[in-house]
């Protein structure tokens, strides 16, 4: 996994915006306005959404992600050794929670969800 591959990933996912919020180097995707994944300037990992803290507990425990330092106890970092299927899996995860908790209206815009 690397940035490169997480970025194309995150670009072809209705609505999702990039931006560098913090300067140097993040690269933070958003969909409505609302951040799913980050990927930092030095860390060698994309930090994600999941489901509530118990996922992340869970997903933490099994070696998939280690606790994000920045962000909610809800959100993981996925390392780059993390397997490509797995870190989509993840990443598609993210990106329907936060679009999920954006009203209708603008759900209905971003069109149909992958």
């Amino acid at each position: 996994m690397s940035r490169e591959f997480v970025n194309a990933l995150c670009a072809t996912l209705p609505g999702a915006e990039v931006s560098d919020p913090w300067g140097g180097g993040h690269d933070t995707w958003k969909v409505g306005g609302k951040k799913f994944a980050s990927i930092g300037a030095v860390t060698p990992a994309v930090s994600v959404k999941t489901a509530g803290i118990e996922v992340a507990d869970m997903l933490v425990e099994a070696g998939i992600g280690q606790r994000d330092k920045y962000m909610h106890r809800s959100w993981i970092q996925l390392p780059w050794g993390t397997p490509e299927d797995e870190l989509r899996v993840r990443i598609l995860d993210s990106y329907r929670l936060i679009r999920g908790g954006l009203p209708k209206k603008v759900q209905v815009q971003l069109g149909e969800m992958p």
